[in-house]
């Protein structure tokens, strides 16, 4: 039986290969997660140019460093989510700071302008990385109006199951206001 705690074999396999230096591995990386990366970026910033610039720079680092990444601390994936959630705050922080007047409130508005978009790509990222199930009992509660009992009519599941999906999914959208990483990625980037 496979060890839990081992990272995919996908993800070492890749690390090994951006270290040696192999551009198709950066190509195949990008092809996987360059939507995600984009799309964390765009919610962070609100546009649309800016995040294809963070995009690029994500990459970037990933080609120049794959060597920060540890598999052992978290998936690949929320390695990258990581490194596009750092550069792109940072980007939100530097655009900010500089259209700022110099005022004494200036800077607390800014930290809380940062924090939104930061929480926001953090839910974004935590949705879109939950399991199928947990996703689609949320969208029906959420989007359609639906109550436990109607979504365990529709997704076909007990009612107890139908409550288990919403309690987890509403406690893996509650970590969005923790500050931090991305869910699964302890490690520094």
């Amino acid at each position: 039986m496979a060890r839990t705690d081992a990272p995919p074999r996908w993800d070492r396999k890749m690390q090994q290969r951006l270290a040696r230096g192999e551009a198709a591995a950066l190509g195949e990386l990008y092809d996987r997660f360059a939507s995600l990366v984009h799309s964390l970026a765009h919610r962070v910033l609100g546009d649309e140019k800016a995040a294809d610039t963070v995009t690029r720079e994500v990459f970037a680092h990933v080609w120049e460093h794959p060597e920060t990444y540890d598999p052992r601390q978290g998936p690949l994936r929320s390695w990258v989510a990581a490194v596009t959630h750092r550069i792109a705050v940072q980007r939100l922080r530097d655009s900010e700071t500089a259209a700022l007047p110099r005022q004494s409130g200036a800077t607390e508005e800014l930290e809380r302008t940062v924090r939104r978009a930061s929480v926001a790509a953090r839910a974004d990222f935590i949705v879109h990385s939950m399991p199928a199930p947990l996703r689609a009992a949320l969208e029906l509660a959420y989007f359609q109006r639906r109550d436990y009992r109607q979504t365990a009519g529709d997704l076909g599941v007990t009612e107890d199951e139908a409550r288990r999906r919403l309690r987890l999914g509403l406690q893996l959208l509650s970590t969005a206001h923790d500050a931090g990483t991305p869910p699964g990625y302890g490690g520094a980037v």
